[in-house]
């Protein structure tokens, strides 16, 4: 068991397992799982258990050294108990106490490519000079947290006039019929009550009223493998249950003539439907529902390129390029991002909303994961992000990319 322990560095495979779950939160068994993956030790070396100490209790030697690891974290201010839940920890906030915000007024080209560039300043500075046709903005906001994290954010009380006004001027620049997508919380709760927040339907209200902007779609982002949140009234007063979405909104200036074809993003045919299409369509004849339904004897036999895919997206938050950018974070000693998004969200979208060439903004960066997408789809890209050290560690992502120059050196 000691020699799987000494071969690999604990205090990085813990601290990362907590940076890659959402919102920096996970709970023993879990972090037992992901820690025993990277080690490659099985379930049954995880679980054996040997007499420890002078009463001979049984105990799994490597959970409890990786509890030992947790406990160091915590000292270290890296790690703390979520309140109320036992075995249940988070990234503290003090984790990344080292950003460095932009100043005021101050933005630079932080790096860019051929396609995109990545700007180190506050989204207002840039976008309120912008008069370039934007087809698309997709951002992941700050969260309306009773705790901001590290990178700050408005609280509840605020929130609705924040996000309009840092949509107003990227608004006044969008294309007749061209998109926003806000990926945003819904495990937002009233002060010391079970009962979820109503500020999503006062945003929704408020971006209509103030910016004219039409609600199009709300489409969940379902990721089963989600922390049992809300951690208090889930996992302690049992009287809500786990959170496994969180809600994507897509806003139109034009819903007459909205940017968006779903058949730049079809999906595989099942195998049961190519059967169909290979068969020449159904050879029965059905009527469901009173007759709102029928199925005729040549049903599904028309051969096309793909099947239209739902209004709910199943990702897991698990992506390769995080994983690449944590990485590189961690090898430039930066401190890491701790609420990441698949590039794959940013990915769908873009693809169903633009057509290359097209400029795809956003003003809530990170990682730079829009960017990212963007510039793999061929789609031209403006992100801004105002803390220094997320600029950092996303611009190794795109050295390969054409054009690729950075500030950083």
């Amino acid at each position: 068991m000691n020699t799987p322990l000494r071969q690999i560095n604990l205090f990085a495979d813990i601290a990362n397992a907590y940076a890659e779950a959402p919102g920096g939160v996970l709970d023993n068994a879990s972090l037992y799982a992901v820690v025993a993956e990277g080690m490659g030790t099985t379930k049954e070396a995880l679980d054996a258990r040997i007499p420890i100490g002078r009463a001979g209790v049984p105990r799994s030697t490597i959970k409890r050294k990786i509890r030992w690891y947790q406990q160091t974290l915590k000292q270290l201010g890296i790690l703390e108990h979520v309140p109320g839940a036992r075995g249940v920890w988070q990234l503290s906030e003090k984790a990344g106490k080292d950003l460095h915000r932009a100043a005021t007024g101050v933005t630079l080209v932080a790096f860019n490519t051929d396609l995109g560039v990545a700007i180190w300043g506050a989204h207002q500075d840039v976008f309120r000079r912008f008069d370039e046709p934007i087809a698309l903005c997709i951002s992941s906001p700050p969260y309306p947290l009773r705790k901001a994290r590290d990178y700050g954010g408005p609280n509840e009380r605020r929130y609705v006039d924040f996000i309009c006004a840092a949509l107003e001027p990227i608004v006044r620049s969008l294309l007749p019929g061209g998109s926003i997508v806000l990926n945003l919380s819904g495990d937002i709760f009233e002060s010391k009550k079970p009962s979820r927040s109503l500020y999503l339907e006062r945003l929704v209200l408020a971006l209509n009223d103030r910016l004219g902007l039409a609600l199009m779609d709300r489409i969940p982002w379902v990721n089963y493998s989600k922390p049992p949140a809300p951690t208090y009234w889930a996992c302690v007063n049992r009287v809500q249950l786990a959170t496994a979405y969180e809600p994507l909104y897509w806003f139109t200036n034009d819903p007459d003539h909205v940017r968006a074809d779903n058949r730049r993003v079809l999906e595989a045919h099942s195998a049961q439907h190519q059967r169909l299409m290979a068969l020449g369509g159904e050879g029965r004849s059905v009527t469901y529902g009173n007759g709102a339904y029928r199925i005729r004897p040549d049903s599904f036999g028309r051969v096309t390129a793909g099947r239209i895919p739902r209004n709910v997206l199943e990702r897991g938050h698990a992506c390769s390029d995080t994983k690449a950018y944590r990485r590189q974070a961690q090898a430039l000693g930066l401190p890491k991002h701790g609420a990441i998004q698949p590039t794959s969200i940013p990915d769908f979208f873009i693809r169903f909303l633009t057509e290359p060439g097209e400029l795809v903004v956003d003003p809530f960066g990170g990682t730079v994961k829009t960017g990212l997408a963007a510039e793999r789809l061929g789609r031209r890209w403006l992100v801004t992000e105002w803390m220094y050290e997320y600029l950092r560690g996303a611009a190794e992502m795109f050295t390969h990319f054409a054009g690729f120059q950075s500030a950083f050196g």
